[in-house]
C-alpha cells in the first residue's frame, strides 16, 4: 500500500479547532500543543495516531475559541486576601492585580461540567481531523504509486534493452582486440591466445548477473507497490540495490549505447528514489 507521509487535517466548531500536519520522517514522531486544561488527553490521542500511522512527523495543535469557564473557590480566595492584608500591614500599602490573584493555585478552578463537555468535544473533533489526515495521505499515495509504477516501467525497459546489447559484447570485444593488434603492428598471436584474451575481457564485461538482479529487484518493487502493507522502507532498500547494479552496468559498459542506457537507468532510479522518500 502506498500512502504519502505529507498531509493536513483540520476539524473543529465554535468552541475549538484541531490542526494536524504531517511531513516525511524516518520513524513515527508525534507532537502535541494543547491548552493546559486538556493536557491529560495527550497520551490517549497519541495512541490513536500510532494505531493509524506507521511513519511521519505529526504535529497536532488544539486551539480553544472560547476562554475557560472558571469557578471561584471562595474559601481559597478569602485565605489569599487575608494573607495579602497581613503583608500590607507589615510592608505598607500594595496594589494587588486581580489577574494575579486568579492565577494563584486553587483560587480559580475549571468548571467540571464545562471541562467534561470540552474534553469530549476535543476527542471527537480529533478523530475527525485524524480521519481527514489519513484520507489525504492515502489520496496523495495513489498519485505517488502511479508515478512510481511509471518509473519502474522505465527501469524495466532499460534492463530489457541492456540485455539485448549485452548479447553483442563478445563480438565487440573481439573486434576491438583485433584492431588493437593491427594498430600495434605486432605479430599476430595464435587464435588460441586471442580467444584467451577475449575470454578475460568478456568475463570482465559480463553483466548477466547484474541484469538478473535488476529483474529480481524490479519484480520485488512491483509487488511492494501492490501489497497491503506500508512499503516505503522496503522500496528505499530496493532502490539502493537497483542503484548499485546500475553503477556496475555503467562501469562495465562496452559500447556507447550501453553507457547511455546505464545513465538513463540511473536517472529513472534516482527519480523514483526522490518520490519514495515521501512514502510511508
Amino acid at each position: 500500500m502506498v500512502a504519502s507521509m505529507t498531509a493536513f487535517g483540520r476539524a473543529g466548531d465554535d468552541r475549538l479547532e484541531w490542526q494536524l500536519k504531517a511531513v516525511n520522517h524516518r520513524y513515527l514522531e508525534v507532537g502535541f500543543r494543547l491548552p493546559e486544561p486538556l493536557r491529560l488527553l495527550e497520551p490517549q490521542l497519541r495512541e490513536r495516531v500510532r494505531a493509524r500511522l506507521r511513519r511521519g512527523k505529526v504535529d497536532a495543535v488544539l486551539r480553544l475559541a472560547e476562554p475557560a469557564a472558571l469557578r471561584l473557590d471562595d474559601e481559597a480566595l478569602d485565605g489569599l486576601l487575608r494573607t495579602v492584608a497581613a503583608v500590607r500591614q507589615r510592608v505598607g500599602d500594595t496594589t494587588e492585580d486581580v489577574l494575579q490573584l486568579l492565577q494563584w493555585p486553587g483560587v480559580a478552578r475549571e468548571d467540571p461540567n464545562h471541562l467534561a463537555a470540552l474534553t469530549a468535544c476535543a476527542e471527537a473533533k480529533f478523530d475527525v481531523a485524524l480521519d481527514a489526515l489519513v484520507e489525504q495521505r492515502q489520496r496523495e499515495g495513489g498519485s505517488l504509486a502511479a508515478l512510481l509504477r511509471d518509473r519502474l516501467s522505465r527501469i524495466e525497459a532499460c534492463v530489457a534493452q541492456a540485455r539485448c546489447l549485452a548479447a553483442g559484447n563478445a563480438e565487440v570485444q573481439l573486434a576491438r582486440l583485433r584492431a588493437r593488434l593491427t594498430a600495434l603492428q605486432s605479430t599476430s598471436p595464435g587464435e588460441g591466445r586471442l580467444e584467451q584474451e577475449l575470454a578475460l575481457l568478456a568475463q570482465k564485461a559480463d553483466v548477466a548477473e547484474e541484469l538478473d538482479r535488476l529483474d529480481v529487484h524490479v519484480a520485488a518493487a512491483a509487488n511492494s507497490l501492490s501489497g497491503s502493507e506500508p512499503c516505503g522502507r522496503r522500496l528505499d532498500f530496493l532502490l539502493q540495490e537497483l542503484g548499485r547494479e546500475a553503477n556496475t552496468l555503467a562501469a562495465k559498459a562496452v559500447v556507447p549505447a550501453a553507457a547511455s542506457l546505464a545513465v538513463d537507468l540511473k536517472v529513472a532510479i534516482e527519480q523514483m528514489r526522490e518520490q519514495v522518500q515521501n512514502v510511508e
